[in-house]
């Protein structure tokens, strides 16, 4: 591990806005905050909205600031990555921001019932080859609905074709309200509303590295109902040419 890693993890290690909880240590023992963020870290009762896999957290941080009546959490295993985001808003003053360092599969240990309100998944890895992976799948959306109020959004906003397609042919077979969808959001993107379209210009990282590739950026919000019994799509997606390209690399 580079000495660059090694400091950012020594650094992080003190920052208030930052958890670390590997698997090993709250399968052992209970995460203590589990619906009580608000009471326990934001000291208020304001809506809690969720970037799973948020990278260096450009999502989190950004948000954030639009909102400051409503508090985010940004969840990543990367810390070297999540620390540019956990600096950022320590050095802003950031109040309404924490960050969460742990695996997204163990998601449901960490927040009660009921305690988000939104979740974001802003390029995630479509995992082609492995169903139960994929952050959209029956296998995560039955975790979210253990802490994700009734009917809350899940916003997915990708690069990739094949994630967008699969996401859109479970909402279709589930039965599922869809908000708003586009195959290409920045040539939708005045279809927005104001506020929408300001939330969804946000660029992190990735997408730029897409973007500056020519590759169309992909937007759906479903919402999650609790009282369904989900189901998975048995279709065939043609996959992303392009997947070896720097997906390794995040």
């Amino acid at each position: 591990m580079g000495k660059g890693k090694l400091e950012k993890f020594a650094q992080m290690e003190e920052f208030e806005n930052v958890f670390q909880i590997p698997f090993s240590v709250v399968e052992q023992i209970p995460f203590d905050m589990q619906g009580r963020w608000g009471e326990m870290y934001f000291g208020n009762d304001n809506p809690i909205i969720l970037e799973l896999g948020c990278g260096k957290g450009e999502y989190t941080t950004a948000l954030a600031r639009m909102f400051p009546d409503k508090n985010f959490i940004g969840v990543d295993i990367k810390g070297a990555r999540m620390w540019t985001g956990a600096k950022e808003a320590l050095e802003e003053g950031l109040h309404n921001v924490a960050f969460l360092r742990t695996n997204i599969e163990i998601i449901d240990r960490f927040f009660g019932e009921d305690e988000v309100s939104e979740i974001w998944l802003t390029f995630s890895d479509p995992q082609m080859k492995k169903t139960n992976k994929r952050l959209t799948s029956t296998n995560f959306l039955n975790r979210y609905r253990k802490f994700l109020v009734d009917g809350g959004a899940i916003n997915v906003k990708t690069d990739s074709n094949f994630l967008f397609t699969y996401t859109k042919a479970l909402t279709e077979l589930n039965g599922m309200t869809v908000g708003c969808m586009t195959d290409d959001l920045y040539r939708d993107i005045t279809t927005f509303t104001p506020e929408q379209a300001a939330i969804l210009n946000i660029h992190t990282y990735y997408e730029q590295m897409w973007l500056d590739r020519g590759i169309t950026i992909k937007f759906i919000r479903l919402h999650l109902p609790k009282d369904i019994v989900l189901t998975e799509p048995d279709i065939e997606i043609e996959p992303d040419t392009y997947r070896s390209y720097g997906r390794n690399k995040r």
